[in-house]
């Protein structure tokens, strides 16, 4: 797990901004550095030595150095593609993953990609050509950023804060982003909160050549469900996928631990893990905030030595800053910040770490994928009657069914914008200032048109794995973990597993009162069913109980009425929303979250 990032042309000090911007992402790789430079291009590289730790820095090079690579990532399959490649000539100087990027490109081009099975982002300068071919992963586990200024030249970087210290590049927020964020909590890709700095999607690669840029997709998450499949059929068919992926994704040369919570994701995971490290964090305020002992509960029970902390108030609140500024772009996702202190723990005992993130999105884990079925029969009244009832229920206080009635009324493009939907577009109409404010079913209409046909769970998994996963999921996944320098690698995000979960019918996904129904009977396997069946809870964060305290009520306070606040929000109804919540009388933690978040974020990179 590595970091790099570089720009074509020249400027003056050109050595010496290269290794300012090298230097800013020292904690993705402290072990050491690398630098790649010639008359067109410039790139550094920092490295987290996972596998041939003595050989292996980069940049690599081709037999004749007319390729020249930086890389970021884990390749799973590198020892197969390295036979392949040897068979057909290529001489190899290392035994590490990189180096069968750079013979893989070599032989196949663009090509090669489809061939891959790992995490990854990276980049390949041709000497010859003078063209720089750039790379990110199936998923959009590993980051990839990039701006192009105004005379061609390119900028890019494994982390947006890297490509902000090319003199160049002009720092200039970019206020189209907050309306988009208020909705989703997350930054929407391809866009950032930095005007012109854009994200490289999952499963594309962009050309850069003469001052132009083409982007290209080179695989997409299809799901195919197989209705004849059996439920036996499913769960020997995960078992199978999963176990292999595990095994892969364990390769290393360094020891590897796993993160536990109580859920079923990482339990499975750790299931593996027998005689080695898991770790967990949990909160002190109460059993209802700390999972902790579930975990240890299971560690006991699968043989992992189980290494625990207890997050305190203070200890999150001021951690606050930080994580914004590990993350590039503000996220209201409140367990990041458990994230953050889970990879420091595991930090001090381990170099890499597996993790469950994927398997929601995968195998239909949330509960709000249940809605389709539970909405079924409502919808089955004429519209204009679901709609006249919605539009009374409306300006009713929050009461029992009050939601299912207003979601009942709408279609799957309208209620359903992914896990998280902080703001509708006539809240942002209010809440913002002099930006205009949009609605969100505009950016999530391109991922239901190119699923249509498919069932509406199958259309809410889609969905998720092309916006949510890549924007809140694996943004916080990479970065809180990079942060510490300890490499984070999700056996259920490989290309193997998606195989598997996109044969899957709805039926064998959200079933029987459960979600991911099929994987957690192939967990079952392999964990106590008590861990297997737990119902899905996220990371519960008391945020919600906080924002009543006086301490933490004042201090968002002082934010909401801040210069900074002034200068994007109507104040007065960010007020309302915080003291209605303090009074008890709503529930607006998330929504002031959302904004909090914003404002802790905006203050660690605009103001000065």
């Amino acid at each position: 797990m590595c970091g790099f990032c570089g720009f074509t042309g020249e400027i003056l000090d050109r050595e010496q901004y290269l290794r300012q911007m090298t230097e800013k992402i020292t904690h993705r790789g402290p072990d050491s550095d690398g630098y790649y430079m010639d008359g067109a291009v410039a790139m550094g590289f920092r490295r987290l030595s996972i596998i041939d730790l003595e050989a292996a820095s980069q940049p690599l090079y081709n037999e004749d150095k007319s390729l020249v690579l930086m890389f970021n990532g884990e390749i799973y399959n590198y020892q197969e593609l390295r036979e392949q490649l040897l068979a057909l000539g290529h001489t190899f100087a290392t035994a590490g993953d990189g180096e069968t990027l750079l013979h893989g490109y070599e032989q196949w081009g663009a090509d090669l990609l489809p061939r891959l099975r790992g995490m990854f982002g990276f980049a390949i300068w041709n000497v010859t050509e003078q063209s720089l071919f750039i790379a990110r992963d199936y998923f959009g586990i590993k980051p990839m950023h990039y701006t192009l200024l105004p005379d061609g030249r390119l900028v890019f970087g494994s982390e947006i804060k890297s490509i902000l210290c090319h003199p160049d590049v002009k720092k200039e927020f970019n206020p189209a982003a907050l309306d988009k964020y208020l909705s989703f909590q997350y930054s929407v890709p391809t866009e950032t909160f930095f005007k012109g700095i854009s994200c490289l999607p999952p499963a594309h690669y962009l050309i850069y050549q003469a001052g132009e840029i083409t982007v290209h997709r080179y695989w997409e998450p299809t799901f195919t469900p197989d209705e004849d499949m059996t439920l036996e059929q499913a769960v020997d068919a995960i078992d199978e996928a999963f176990t292999d992926s595990v095994a892969a994704h364990r390769i290393s040369d360094v020891e590897v631990g796993c993160f536990l919570s109580s859920g079923v994701d990482s339990s499975f995971v750790a299931s593996y893990f027998g005689g080695q490290k898991a770790f967990t964090v949990g909160f002190d305020n109460g059993q209802h905030y700390n999972e902790s002992s579930y975990a240890a509960e299971l560690a006991k029970e699968v043989g992992i030595h189980h290494f625990t902390h207890l997050i305190g108030e203070e200890e999150y609140w001021d951690s606050l800053p930080r994580v914004q500024y590990y993350l590039d772009q503000p996220l209201a996702d409140p367990s990041c910040v458990a994230l953050y202190f889970v990879s420091k723990l595991a930090a001090e005992q381990v170099k890499v770490v597996l993790s469950g993130e994927g398997a929601d999105e995968l195998f239909g884990g949330y509960r709000i994928y249940h809605e389709p079925y539970s909405l079924r029969g409502y919808q089955r009244l004429p519209r204009w009657l679901r709609r006249a009832v919605a539009a009374c229920v409306s300006v009713l206080p929050d009461i029992k069914g009050k939601s299912f009635l207003i979601r009942g009324s709408k279609s799957l493009e309208e209620r359903f914008i992914g896990n998280a939907n902080m703001f509708n577009k006539k809240e942002k109409a209010r809440l913002l200032r002099d930006i205009p404010a949009t609605n969100p079913a505009e950016y999530t209409k391109e991922y239901y048109d190119r699923c249509q046909g498919r069932d509406d769970v199958t259309r809410m998994q889609y969905l998720d794995i092309n916006r949510w996963m890549v924007g809140d999921i694996l943004l916080k996944a990479d970065r809180m973990s990079m942060a510490h320098s300890l490499e984070l690698r999700v056996p259920f995000l490989d290309k193997k597993v998606f195989e598997v979960a996109a044969r899957i019918p709805a039926k064998h996904r959200v079933a029987a009162g459960t979600t991911k129904y099929a994987m957690r009977l192939a967990a079952m396997r392999h964990i106590p069913q008590s861990a297997a069946s737990k119902p899905k809870l996220g990371f519960p964060v008391p945020i919600r109980v906080w924002l009543r305290q006086e301490k933490y009520y004042t201090i968002v306070k002082e934010a909401f009425l801040s210069e900074a606040a002034r200068q994007y929000f109507n104040t007065d109804y960010l007020m309302g929303l915080l003291d209605r919540h303090y009074a008890g009388k709503q529930d607006n933690s998330r929504k002031i979250w959302t904004v909090y978040m914003f404002l802790v974020w905006y203050g660690v990179y605009f103001a000065d």
